[in-house]
């Protein structure tokens, strides 16, 4: 978009605001009453507000950061080596990608590791920006996501890059996001799997060169690529595994010199990881289960987006958590409909994030069965599904 048209939106935008200056936490438009907005502008969302949930936002006492962009409607493309065209050595998004909207906002952690991550990729670009040496001040531009299946790793890193990719929209014109596929890479080509390696960090080299695009390379269940050597050493695994190690560690060594490219890696099994790789991670963020908190803000989400769809229907009101702990969960202050969301979230405890939003869509299908329900008929039956899931895990556990 031409910075005219950018300075334009962002004119009528802060008209918009001015007229709608108390909000409360994240809030969006998707309709508006300017003809400009309505004809160039698809939403206006006011957000990361997450921890500012205890009162109304008075935007006109606060500094507001705006990000225009568009996102590319473009599916992934498929990055091919030399030695088979056929061979998908990686996937590459265009950001901020249509694909990659809204996972940020779905992805709920209570730690605040999503502010953290959003900090360090920020330090980074502030760091080389500044020419601090290196030498001097070590940094990898590496990124360590580690636990249990299913607890959002791989599409936190989607979502960090995507988010990234619009903060740092005035730095670069455009995001690039890469996904090796690292099985690919490993097990097709075996004997040559070192040599894979490198050429692979040479495709991505040619994408690092433009500097306009802020660069994110997403190795998944990166032990795949980084097997610990001294398993390899004792024979437990193949020598090539070696080979592959210390490809990846010495292309690292060398990417790290340029100041637009960031490493995302996730590890469901860090035990298994070459001790060099984990020392070269910045960052080694575990990202565990939901808490009871997590759960019930993920099954809020999940009743709002049916209660929206008119599934649930009619609407009603569901308290946050902080509203449930601030009125101390008392029965005549917080509505029955509340109190069982937050009984049921107890009782989910233990499932992975992507079963838990899943789960509506179990319910509805197994317990409903109609077009619409009401709001105490579905959370009924997302209580049967609970215990559906729990026994089914059970099973699998048991080999039943």
């Amino acid at each position: 978009m031409p910075s005219s048209k950018r300075s334009e939106v962002k004119m009528h935008v802060q008209s918009l605001l001015n007229c709608h200056s108390m909000v409360f936490g994240n809030y969006a438009w998707t309709e508006f009453d300017d003809d400009f907005l309505q004809k160039h502008v698809a939403s206006v969302v006011i957000a990361d507000l997450e921890e500012i949930v205890t009162q109304p936002l008075d935007l006109k006492n606060c500094c507001v950061s705006f990000h225009i962009f568009t996102l590319s409607e473009d599916g992934p493309s498929m990055l091919t080596l030399e030695e088979d065209e056929e061979l998908s050595a990686a996937n590459h998004w265009l950001l901020p990608a249509a694909e990659f909207h809204g996972i940020w906002e779905s992805l709920v952690y209570e730690t605040g590791v999503k502010t953290q991550l959003l900090d360090y990729v920020t330090t980074t670009i502030y760091f080389s920006d500044k020419n601090v040496d290196s030498n001097l001040i070590s940094w990898n531009r590496v990124v360590l996501l580690h636990g249990p299946p299913g607890t959002g790793k791989t599409s936190l890193c989607k979502a960090l890059a995507q988010k990234l990719s619009i903060r740092l929209s005035s730095r670069y014109l455009y995001g690039q996001f890469v996904e090796i596929n690292s099985h690919s890479l490993f097990s097709k080509w075996f004997s040559e799997s070192g040599k894979l390696v490198t050429k692979m960090f040479q495709k991505i080299q040619q994408l690092i060169d433009d500097k306009d695009a802020l660069v994110f390379v997403l190795i998944d269940e990166v032990e795949s690529l980084t097997a610990a050597r001294n398993a390899c050493q004792a024979g437990t695994e193949p020598s090539d595994a070696i080979r592959v190690v210390n490809s990846v560690l010495t292309q690292l060594d060398q990417i790290k010199r340029h100041s637009n490219v960031v490493i995302l890696t996730t590890s469901n099994v860090t035990e298994k990881i070459d001790l060099a790789f984990v020392d070269r991670a910045d960052i080694k963020q575990y990202i565990g289960p939901p808490s009871e908190k997590g759960i019930y803000n993920i099954y809020l989400s999940c009743l709002e987006e049916l209660m929206k769809c008119q599934i649930i229907y009619p609407r009603q009101q569901l308290f946050t958590m902080f509203e449930l702990e601030t009125m101390g969960f008392a029965k005549s202050e917080v509505s029955e409909h509340s109190l069982n969301l937050r009984n049921i979230a107890i009782k989910s405890k233990g499932l992975s994030g992507r079963a838990l939003r899943k789960l509506p869509f179990i319910a509805h299908a197994l317990f409903v069965k109609t077009p619409t329900v009401t709001l105490e008929r579905f959370l009924e039956a997302m209580g049967q599904a609970v215990e559906k899931q729990k026994e089914e895990k059970a099973n699998l556990v048991n080999g039943i």
